[in-house]
C-alpha cells in the first residue's frame, strides 16, 4: 500500500474518524442507557436545591375548643448570594433591621453561592422594613409559626416549640408525631453559575388537633389564685391541680414559675419545669389519709377508735419523734383532723411495713400516674428490703417518701369517688376535620372498699370542720381534705430544715357528690407557712370560683352575709369566677355535677346531707313540683330562694325534701324529671292525693 498515494491517506483518514465516530456513539449509548439515572441524578443535585420548610403544625383546644395553641403564616427571609453586588452593604442594611452584628449576616452570605436563610418567622413589621429595602438577592418565604394566643395560660400543659416547629416540651412534645405535619419543600433550580432563577412550593401538610381536658376559665382561676398565694408568701415555687375525680380529667394545672411559649427561649429551665408531674417533695402529713384508709381497710381500726397519742411523743428504735402538739386521748378521726403524728405512727405500726407498702404502691406511689404528658417522675419509694425499724413510723406520717402534685391528688379523688384509682390525663380526644377520636383510658382500678372510702370522706370532712384544715371551709358547698406541713430535707446538713418546707392542701367538694379534687402546695413559704394557713384558703378561693363557674347546687345553706355580698358583686358585674379577660364559655353542667353519681336522690333523702335546724317562722314551705317542665321548676325555686338539684329531662315525677316540709331558703332541693308518660301519670296521681 502506498501511504504516499492520496487515496490511501483519504481511506485511513476516513477509517480513524469512523473508529473515533463509533467510540464516540458507543459511549454515548453506554451514558444513555446504562449510566443516565447516575448521572442525571448528579446534575440534578447541581442544579436543584431543595430547601425543608417548617412543619405546620395542628392546633390545640381546651375542652371547650377554644383554641390555646395555632399556627400563623409568618415571612422568612432568605438570600441568593450570587446576586447581590456588595454583601457587605446588605449585612449592614438587613443586621440593623434584625439588631444582628453585621459580621454575621456577613458570613452566612459568604457560606453558600445558592441559598441561604437571613432570618426565620420574622414579626410582621420587620418582614416589612426589609421588603421595603428591595435588595437585589433577597427574597421571603412564608412559614408556619407557632403562636400561643393565651401567653402563659397552661404553658407547662402545652409546652413549646423550636424554630423547625418541633415540640420540646408538653403536648407538643408527647404528641409531636400527631400534631406536626411532614414539613413543606421550597425547589430552588440554578444555572451553571449556581445562580437562582426558579423556584416552586410545595406547602406542608396539616396533622391533628389536640382537644385537652382543661378548660380555659377554670385555668385561669388557678393560675390566678397561684400567683397571688406566690405574692402573699413569698414562696419560692407552687402548685395548683384541679381535677374531676370521677373521671380523671385534668381541669387545670398551674405552675409557678411559669413562662411565655411564645418566647420559651427567653426563659430559665426551671420556669419551663411542669412541677405537677415532675417535682418530688416529702407530702407530709397529708400522706395520713393512705395510712388511715389502709389500716381501716384492713379492719385493723376504726373512726372512733381511742387512741393514746402519748402526750406528743413517741419512741421508734430508739429514735423520739415529737408531736407538734402534746395530745392525750384521740379517736382515730381527731388524729387526722388534728394531724397527729404519734397516733398515725401508732396506726402504721399496727399495720406492719409489708401491708403498708403494698397499699403505698396500690395507691400510685413510687410509679409513675401514666399523665399522658413527658417528664413525669415516678417518685422516690424505697424496697421493703431497704425499710429501716424506723421507716414504718417515717412514712405513717409523710417522712421517707417522695410524692408528685399528680400522685398525691390521684390518691386524694380515690377518698372522693368511692375508693377506685382513676389515671389523670390532659388529652381529652384527637380531632382530625370533623372526626373525633378519644385516646383509649385505662379502667379504673379498686383500691380501698367504697366503705372505707366513705368513712374517709366523714373523716376528712372534720379536718375542714374541726381540725386543722377550717380555712378550707366553704361558702354554700361542704368540702373535704387534709392538710400538710413537711419539713425540707437539707442534704448539706444531712437534717431536716426547721425553715424550709412544703405546705400543701388537698381536697374535694362537694362531699356526696363530688364535682371538683384540688391539690395547693407551696414551696417554702415566708412567714406564716403551715398548710392549714396558706395552703388551705388558697384551696378555698379556687374552688368557691370553680363550683360557682361549673354551676354545681349549694349543699348548704349559704350565710346571708354572703349573700348579700354576691349580690353586690353581681350589681358591679363581677362575680365569685371572675373571668373578664375571657370570652364568656357556655359549659354542660349536667354532665359535670351528675356524671357517675348513682342515687342522687337517695343521697338527698340520707343523713349525708346536713339537716337545718329552723327558728319559729324562720323556715318556708317546700313547693309541689311534680308536674312542672324543668324550666318552671327552676323559676319557682329561684324565686324562693332555693338551689335546685335538677336530674333528667321532662316532667318533675318525684322531689326531696317533700311538699310542704320547712325548709330555709339556699337550702337544697332535688328533682327527678322523666319523659316517660306511665311515669309521669304515676307521679300526677300521686300529686294529686
Amino acid at each position: 500500500m502506498d501511504l504516499r498515494s492520496p487515496r490511501t491517506r483519504l481511506l485511513i483518514l476516513a477509517g480513524l474518524i469512523a473508529i473515533w465516530t463509533g467510540a464516540a456513539l458507543g459511549r454515548l449509548a453506554y451514558l444513555q442507557l446504562f449510566r443516565y439515572s447516575e448521572y442525571y441524578s448528579r446534575a440534578q443535585h447541581q442544579q436543584r436545591l431543595i430547601v425543608e420548610v417548617g412543619a405546620r403544625r395542628a392546633e390545640i383546644f381546651d375542652r371547650n375548643l377554644n383554641p390555646l395553641a395555632m399556627s400563623v403564616p409568618m415571612d422568612s427571609c432568605f438570600a441568593v448570594p450570587s446576586e447581590i453586588a456588595d454583601p457587605d452593604m446588605v449585612a449592614r442594611l438587613i443586621g440593623k433591621v434584625l439588631g444582628v452584628s453585621p459580621d454575621e449576616i456577613a458570613t452566612r452570605l459568604a457560606g453558600s453561592h445558592s441559598f441561604v436563610w437571613i432570618a426565620r418567622k420574622l414579626p410582621p413589621e420587620k418582614a416589612e422594613r426589609i421588603a421595603a429595602m428591595n435588595l437585589r438577592g433577597i427574597y421571603f418565604q412564608r412559614e408556619g409559626g407557632r403562636f400561643y394566643p393565651k401567653r402563659e395560660l397552661a404553658a407547662h400543659v402545652l409546652g413549646y416549640v423550636d424554630i423547625d416547629e418541633k415540640g420540646l416540651g408538653g403536648v407538643e412534645y408527647s404528641l409531636d408525631d400527631n400534631i406536626r405535619s411532614k414539613p413543606g419543600k421550597m425547589l430552588i433550580l440554578t444555572d451553571a453559575h449556581r445562580r437562582w432563577y426558579d423556584s416552586t412550593d410545595k406547602a406542608p401538610d396539616t396533622g391533628t388537633s389536640v382537644v385537652l381536658t382543661l378548660d380555659e376559665k377554670i385555668q385561669y382561676i388557678a393560675e390566678k389564685e397561684l400567683a397571688q398565694a406566690i405574692h402573699d408568701t413569698q414562696a419560692k415555687s407552687g402548685t395548683v391541680i384541679v381535677e374531676n375525680p370521677n373521671t380523671g380529667e385534668l381541669l387545670a394545672v398551674a405552675n409557678w414559675p411559669t413562662f411565655n411559649p411564645n418566647a420559651a427561649k427567653d426563659s430559665n429551665p426551671e420556669s419551663r419545669m411542669d412541677r405537677a408531674a415532675s417535682a418530688l417533695y416529702e407530702p407530709g402529713s397529708v400522706f395520713k389519709i393512705v395510712t388511715l384508709s389502709a389500716a381501716i381497710d384492713q379492719g385493723i381500726t376504726n373512726a372512733d377508735e381511742l387512741i393514746d397519742c402519748q402526750m406528743g411523743s413517741i419512741y421508734i428504735a430508739g429514735h423520739r419523734i415529737r408531736d407538734h402538739k402534746a395530745y392525750g386521748l384521740l379517736t382515730i378521726s381527731q388524729v387526722l383532723s388534728n394531724s397527729s403524728d404519734v397516733g398515725a405512727i401508732k396506726v402504721g405500726l399496727r399495720l406492719g411495713a409489708p401491708k403498708f407498702y403494698d397499699y403505698i404502691r396500690s395507691f400510685g406511689f413510687g410509679q409513675p400516674t401514666g399523665v399522658d404528658l413527658p417528664g413525669e417522675s415516678r417518685g422516690m419509694l424505697r424496697r421493703l428490703e431497704n425499710w429501716t425499724p424506723v421507716s414504718v413510723g417515717s412514712v405513717s406520717m409523710g417522712q421517707e417518701i417522695g410524692v408528685t402534685p399528680l400522685q398525691m391528688i390521684m390518691a386524694m379523688s380515690a377518698m372522693a369517688n368511692g375508693g377506685l384509682i382513676v389515671r389523670p390525663h390532659v388529652v381529652r380526644a384527637l380531632r382530625r376535620g370533623t372526626q373525633m377520636a378519644e385516646p383509649p383510658q385505662p379502667q379504673p382500678r379498686r383500691v380501698i372498699r367504697a366503705t372505707t372510702a366513705a368513712t374517709m370522706r366523714r373523716m376528712l370532712e372534720g379536718v375542714v370542720l374541726n381540725g386543722t384544715g377550717k380555712r378550707a371551709r366553704l361558702d354554700g358547698y361542704t368540702s373535704a381534705g387534709k392538710t400538710g406541713t413537711a419539713q425540707k430535707f437539707d442534704i448539706t446538713t444531712g437534717h431536716y430544715s426547721p425553715h424550709q418546707l412544703i405546705a400543701s392542701f388537698v381536697g374535694f367538694a362537694p362531699i356526696n357528690t363530688p364535682a371538683v379534687t384540688i391539690l395547693v402546695q407551696l414551696d417554702s413559704p415566708v412567714g406564716m407557712h403551715e398548710g392549714g394557713q396558706v395552703a388551705a384558703p388558697t384551696f378555698k378561693r379556687v374552688a368557691q370560683q370553680v363550683l360557682a363557674y361549673l354551676d354545681v347546687p349549694h349543699d348548704l345553706a349559704v350565710p346571708n352575709s354572703v349573700l348579700l355580698a354576691n349580690r353586690q358583686r353581681n350589681n358591679d358585674d363581677r362575680d365569685l369566677a371572675d373571668v373578664t379577660d375571657f370570652n364568656p364559655i357556655q359549659v354542660d353542667t349536667a354532665a359535670v355535677v351528675m356524671d357517675n353519681v348513682p342515687g342522687v336522690l337517695e343521697q338527698a333523702r340520707g343523713s349525708a346531707v346536713p339537716t337545718i335546724e329552723l327558728a319559729e317562722g324562720e323556715g318556708i314551705p317546700v313547693p309541689r313540683l311534680q308536674g312542672r317542665t324543668v324550666r318552671e321548676v327552676s323559676e319557682q325555686c329561684m324565686k324562693l330562694g332555693l338551689s335546685p338539684v335538677l336530674v333528667g329531662t321532662g316532667i318533675a315525677v318525684e322531689q326531696s325534701p317533700e311538699p310542704g316540709a320547712m325548709t330555709r331558703r339556699g337550702s337544697r332541693i332535688t328533682v327527678r324529671f322523666a319523659r316517660d308518660a306511665s311515669v309521669v301519670s304515676a307521679a300526677a296521681r300521686r300529686g294529686a292525693r
